[in-house]
């Protein structure tokens, strides 16, 4: 493939192509809904949806990268050790993050069941569709290129905050599914993509000191567990969650570890290797 047929905005055609695919499938999501269909097949339907990121990378592959593999492409992305030190890291800071909020909601609600989930089997099943639904959907697209692309021209901090930006852009349809009108939709909005900034600043922290993609879909698969097992109420858990994850972000921006996020030692993931900026 001749260099002229290259993409000249790989990630604005990414973004586009991922909103123009989700589309389409988040309303087949909601004619499902509407039309009783049974909970297994509403999942299904909602799991493909949260690919649509995926397919859109998969689609503009050869456009954005000629001559090369997807299927190597995507092992290069897992093929670095994982550093136990990033796990626990990211692991704590979540699970942490977790019991505040849910301090919080003991103490400021009335629910008579403060967890959503009542057995193992529903915890098991919980957790293995949330993996199935986000973070091995949406990953690959989001961290593994766009981010990893953005850094080839803009420090870490500046990608993970364009990218947090479009990535809380992508999940529009579904603000206007929760029922919030008015002030509360303001709120819920507001509090939503503070904490998906916030997330993505983490996750680029993690991911460019590891470089293997487990580490963002672990950060990513514990952001959307967590805040789905208490049982309160919505405005009040994603406040919580902005607030919590919004001082994690900034406490990593400050120490930079390794300045990963910034500076003149900088690190960009191109292809696996390191560039200082």
């Amino acid at each position: 493939m001749s260099r002229e047929k290259k993409l000249k905005k790989p990630v604005t055609s990414f973004i586009l192509l991922t909103n123009i695919i989700f589309l389409p499938l988040f309303c087949l999501v909601g004619a499902i809904k509407m039309l009783g269909f049974p909970t297994w097949v509403f999942d299904v339907v909602r799991c493909i949806s949260a690919w649509s990121s995926t397919f859109a990378f998969a689609i503009l592959f050869k456009k954005i990268y000629p001559g090369q593999s997807f299927i190597h492409f995507v092992k290069n992305k897992f093929k670095t050790k994982l550093k136990f030190s990033a796990i626990l890291s990211v692991s704590t800071i979540q699970a942490f993050i977790f019991m505040l909020i849910l301090f919080l909601v003991l103490n400021n609600s009335e629910v008579d069941s403060i967890f959503t989930i009542s057995s193992w089997g529903m915890l098991f099943y919980y957790f293995l569709k949330n993996l199935l639904s986000g973070p091995l959907g949406e990953e690959l697209g989001w961290r593994g290129f766009a981010q990893v692309e953005l850094q080839k021209k803009h420090s870490p901090l500046k990608a993970s905050i364009i990218i947090g930006f479009w990535w809380g852009m992508w999940h529009l349809p579904i603000w206007f599914t929760t029922g919030f009108m008015g002030m509360d939709l303001i709120k819920y909005i507001l509090f939503f993509m503070i904490s998906i900034v916030s997330t993505t600043i983490i996750m680029a922290a993690f991911y460019n000191l590891n470089q293997n993609l487990i580490i963002p879909i672990i950060i990513h698969q514990f952001f959307n567990f967590y805040i789905g097992l208490i049982n309160g109420i919505l405005i009040d858990l994603i406040m919580y969650n902005a607030i919590f994850y919004l001082v994690v972000a900034v406490l990593i921006i400050i120490i930079n570890p390794k300045k990963v996020l910034y500076g003149k030692k900088a690190t960009n993931i191109i292809n696996g290797k390191h560039y200082m900026i």
